[in-house]
């Protein structure tokens, strides 16, 4: 009956089992066997060599990324509805020291590179002027749609022709490799992504997520980042071994599968009152407000979207005998 937030979900056993195997005596920090193995894990699974930090939440992950990539009198380019410019509290310019977010629009919050230009061309090069550094895209986005690789290779090519570094918020990043079947290099640094902040918690992690970066020449200054920010943990361990749980029998990706078949069955269910395509596992409905109030009378769990339009998300434990109801439901309104 749970379908307001992925973030609710609980931790998947292998986690829950990895957590208690590293309850032991080892080196403090990011000194341990665990963390000293995700190089080696995420760079067999990218495909290329890579520096990985763990962080405890996503926006962690994305305003050290975004520090690395942007100086405090720089400019990071993202959409409008963008999660570091709408649900971060201010994170990212903190975290950077006072860059600032210039705010691009697009269909689904997908950016393009026309979408980005419209935005730094208006930009003159003076000193009077906050001049761009970097571009941030979100993969699935924060309505559910997915990049494919040629898109991101698009925005990915601007990028370079215009010096700009490419962080990837991929809080859901599983969820778009599940719905793409591409490979994760092709939807990384093979398109010019330098950063990406891969989510873990959402997809039946804890309390641990990836910073992975491409550009490895970037995680040095960022350990000390890590550290200054009071997000170096002194007991790194209990993190690593949730991520590395999760890349083994690639976990990752199933549990992301599982999330977005039931988003499927709940966007079948929904027919025409589906407000974008259904790509990951959210699911935006359109619905009355008497509508609403019936579906939680029955007891279902949403977030209240906008007027008239609801937010379903599916978690990687959710069965089809879990979702059945709701998608019943949906089906009967008038």
């Amino acid at each position: 009956m749970r379908f307001f937030s992925d973030n609710a979900a609980p931790a998947c056993p292998a986690v829950l089992d990895a957590i208690v195997a590293a309850n032991r005596v080892d080196t403090a920090y990011d000194g341990d066997r665990w963390s000293a193995a995700l190089d080696a894990r995420f760079g067999a699974l990218f495909e290329t060599e890579v520096s990985v930090l763990w962080t405890p939440s996503g926006t962690a992950a994305n305003c050290l990324a975004l520090a690395a990539l942007c100086p405090p009198h720089g400019a990071i380019v993202c959409h409008r509805d963008a999660h570091i410019q709408n649900d971060e509290c201010g994170a990212p310019e903190f975290y950077t020291h006072g860059a600032k977010l210039l705010l691009a629009e697009g269909d689904g919050a997908k950016l393009t590179p026309a979408r980005i230009t419209q935005v730094i061309d208006l930009i003159a090069d003076d000193v009077h002027r906050v001049q761009p550094h970097a571009v941030s895209i979100t993969n699935a986005t924060e309505y559910g749609l997915v990049y494919r690789p040629d898109e991101v290779a698009a925005i990915g090519a601007l990028a370079r022709a215009r010096g700009l570094g490419l962080h990837m918020d991929g809080a859901r990043f599983a969820n778009a490799v599940a719905t793409t079947a591409a490979a994760p290099a092709d939807l990384t640094w093979r398109a010019g992504v330098d950063a990406l902040s891969f989510g873990f918690i959402k997809n039946g992690g804890m309390t641990a997520e990836a910073l992975v970066f491409f550009r490895r020449d970037l995680v040095d200054a960022t350990r000390y980042r890590r550290k200054r920010a009071g997000l170096l943990l002194s007991k790194g361990r209990y993190l690593a071994a949730q991520i590395l749980a999760m890349l083994d029998d690639d976990i990752w990706l199933a549990n992301a599968r599982a999330a977005n078949a039931g988003a499927a069955l709940l966007a079948r269910a929904a027919g025409g009152r589906l407000v974008h395509p259904v790509e990951a596992n959210e699911v935006f409905v359109r619905v009355a407000a008497d509508e609403a109030a019936a579906l939680r009378a029955l007891g279902f769990d949403f977030y209240d979207w906008a007027p008239g339009e609801i937010r379903l998300v599916v978690s990687w434990d959710q069965s089809e005998a879990a979702i059945r109801p709701l998608a019943d439901a949906i089906a009967a309104l008038a």
